[in-house]
């Protein structure tokens, strides 16, 4: 039978202390036990009217179930730990000319207890839009949210919502920045906005919503160690008989790369080795479609950032900087070093605060039923390029580095080389945790993790940047194995956070065995001529499959008659 319902719950109050307090909202449901559905008759938890906030899931005794939510001596916690930008190249497990350097105890802990990906990918490379894909197993046009300037329609369903009416207690600390009220989590803790490094401002659940609004409390201390505090306390708090989810996302390692006190001589005196490609000084250096992002933008904002702090929208440690009167290599390095130097010690606090709640977990004596997930919500360049930044379709800005550890269902010390995607992480959470995500466009990876990859598992996948800028123009891509295909379109269409400029749609071909780096464009080589000819029959094909076929926008059809040939 279809019901309809939705029911979640707030923490309670410091006034409350014999009841919780319910809230109310329409949407469809189609599965449900019958037998839930009593137990919550029973105990007075569903109120005439009242709708559970979950479609497109499929509770215990509907077929393709996993196992009985009811079981909760068989169901996992979920730890799920999420960072901003903080890139595979700095991680140290993924080799690169940083890996000796960077601080990671607990991340090598992670990668030699669990799987580690090495061809983890977002299908839209900036925070927002990579988190909503993250959270709901949506691609950015199935979900709304295409570019920084948008929000996640709350009625969509999310990872948060299934596991919640499937008897999991949801937590959320930190970085949110998907600008709706968050859906789903019975506790939250999250910042405004970006959020601020130091004595952030936390938006808690147990308050009236603010909207966009700088409302809420300010909390002295530095935000990583903050988060990974809240996240620990409620971990601590929760009921040892029902599984739970918690959130935790750091701001860290995103712009301005601050650190902590403790970490402030943490590589001094070090020299950093540069990326192979990083006097890539433009477009005619690898015959890139593209100007792109370059240190000397990151250079400019230190400087003026140096003369007025107040004035600028972040707070960068570490200045004044200057590189008047340097030759521009040498400008060059002098910011390259400094962006490393910074970068490091923030993933060095990540790295800290992974550790403690390693710790939480180990004390509490629930790590073997606990899946641990650490993942950036996409990559970022350090210099390769002479960029920083991401969004691009680039191996280091679309790359998310990722490691689980389940101790009771995947191996240890394992890495998986199969093309995964966000839009994975949902669906394959949720198959842990005995629920199937109805209605997504990931697919679960849990057998691959067991190593056990479906004899039809994807080839390739599609990628596509929705925001349109003159130096990081709006693309679409396809990626296989070993091969790359880019169109840049460069068209605003309705998106929000655009601008207008003058800009001749172009492609970009790398073959990524002979050329990992990408620094050669060979589009116009006639050697990869059938090779590309069939890329693009392929991303066509890709297109249609996830539904991204622009039907809606009369002038990308013209474009694409005019220039895919």
């Amino acid at each position: 039978m279809a019901i309809q319902f939705e029911l979640y719950k707030t923490p309670r109050s410091k006034d409350e202390t014999d009841k919780e307090t319910y809230h109310a909202r329409m949407v469809n449901f189609q599965h449900i036990d019958t037998n839930y559905l009593a137990k919550l008759i029973l105990t007075g938890l569903l109120a005439a009217g009242a709708m559970t906030h979950i479609q497109g899931a499929q509770f215990a005794g509907q077929e393709n179930q996993q196992q009985d939510p009811k079981d909760k001596s068989r169901r996992p916690n979920i730890l799920f730990i999420l960072s901003d930008d903080h890139t595979s190249q700095a991680w140290g497990i993924y080799g690169g000319v940083l890996a000796d350097y960077a601080y990671n105890s607990n991340i090598r802990r992670l990668a030699n207890e669990g799987v580690v990906l090495d061809n983890c990918f977002c299908t839209n490379s900036i925070s927002a839009p990579s988190r909503a894909s993250i959270l709901t197993g949506l691609y950015s046009h199935r979900n709304g949210l295409y570019t920084l300037a948008d929000s996640l329609d709350t009625s969509i369903p999310t990872l948060a919502t299934v596991l919640q009416a499937n008897g999991y207690n949801t937590g959320l600390v930190g970085k949110w920045h998907i600008k709706s009220q968050p859906q789903g989590f019975d506790y939250y803790s999250i910042f405004y906005d970006q959020g601020e490094y130091r004595d952030p401002t936390f938006i808690e659940s147990s308050d009236p919503w603010p909207g966009n609004r700088p409302f809420g409390e300010r909390v002295p201390g530095f935000s990583t160690d903050l988060v990974a505090e809240k996240a620990i306390n409620w971990i601590k708090q929760q009921d040892s008989n029902q599984p739970f989810l918690m959130c935790c996302h750091f701001k860290a390692t995103h712009e301005p790369y601050d650190y902590p006190t403790r970490m402030e001589h943490l590589y001094d005196g070090v020299t950093f080795p540069e990326p192979e490609n990083f006097l890539d000084w433009g477009p005619e250096t690898n015959g890139r479609s593209f100007k792109g992002q370059t240190l000397e933008e990151l250079g400019h904002r230190w400087r003026v950032a140096s003369k007025d702090p107040d004035k600028w929208w972040c707070r960068y440690p570490g200045l004044p900087f200057n590189t008047d009167g340097m030759q521009r290599t040498t400008a060059r390095r002098a910011i390259y070093q400094k962006l490393i130097r910074d970068y490091l010690r923030c993933g060095a606090t990540i790295d800290d605060n992974i550790g403690k709640l390693l710790k939480t977990l180990d004390e509490m004596g629930i790590a073997d039923n606990t899946i641990v997930v650490y993942v950036s919500d996409q990559g970022y360049f350090l210099g390769e390029h002479g960029f920083f930044d991401k969004r691009m379709f680039y191996e280091e800005a679309a790359r998310m580095p990722f490691v689980i550890r389940y101790p009771k269902k995947i191996p240890a010390g394992k890495r998986l080389k199969d093309l995964i995607l966000n839009v994975d992480f949902a669906p394959t959470l949720a198959e842990f945790a005995g629920v199937k995500m109805e209605n997504v466009q990931g697919h679960s990876f849990t057998g691959n993790l067991e190593g056990k990859t479906p004899a039809d598992w994807r080839k390739e996948i599609y990628y596509r940047y929705w925001t349109n800028h003159a130096i990081r123009p709006a693309h679409f891509a396809i990626r296989s194995e070993r091969y790359k295909l880019i169109f840049y379109y460069a068209k605003n269409l309705d998106m929000t956070d655009t601008e207008n400029f003058d800009f001749t749609p172009a492609w970009d071909f790398y073959d990524l065995e002979e050329d990992p780096h990408e620094n050669h464009n060979l589009y116009n080589d006639p050697k990869y001529a059938p090779i590309i000819r069939q890329m693009k029959k392929d991303l066509l094909n890709l297109r249609k499959e996830v539904g991204d076929t622009d039907e809606k926008y009369p002038e990308m059809q013209e474009l694409l008659e005019k220039y895919y040939k």
